[in-house]
C-alpha cells in the first residue's frame, strides 16, 4: 500500500483485523481487511463514498454484523496517485476530526 499513497505522504501500517490498518502522522485513515483496501468515512465524507456505492467494512461479533466508519477505496486510487492523494487526504481529515471528538 505504500506505493498508492506515496505521493500523499510517510505512511505506516500495523497489524490488526487479520489484515493491517494504514496511518499517516500517527493517524489512522485506512485498512487492509482480506485484501481490501478501506479508508475512514465520517458525516463530511461518507457522501463520496456513497455516490460510488463504495460499501462498509463489516465484521460479525458474536451473531452480529458491526458496521464501522471505513468503507471500500475506489479500485482506480491503485492506479492513479493523483486520486489516491485525494481519497487519503479525505480519510486523513475524517480521522483526524473523529480523533479530535473521541478526546
Amino acid at each position: 500500500m505504500k506505493e498508492v499513497f506515496e505521493q500523499f505522504g510517510s505512511i505506516q501500517t500495523r497489524k490488526m483485523f487479520g489484515g493491517y490498518g494504514i496511518y499517516h502522522k500517527g493517524v489512522m485513515f485506512g485498512l487492509v481487511a482480506d485484501e481490501t483496501l478501506y479508508l475512514k468515512a465520517d458525516m463530511e465524507t461518507v457522501k463520496f463514498f456513497e455516490a460510488r456505492e463504495l460499501e462498509p467494512f463489516e465484521y460479525n461479533k458474536g451473531g452480529k454484523v458491526i458496521k464501522t466508519s471505513y468503507s471500500m477505496a475506489p479500485t482506480e486510487i491503485l492506479d492513479d496517485p493523483d486520486e489516491a492523494v485525494v481519497w487519503a487526504q479525505r480519510s486523513h481529515e475524517a480521522a483526524l476530526r473523529s480523533k479530535s471528538v473521541a478526546k
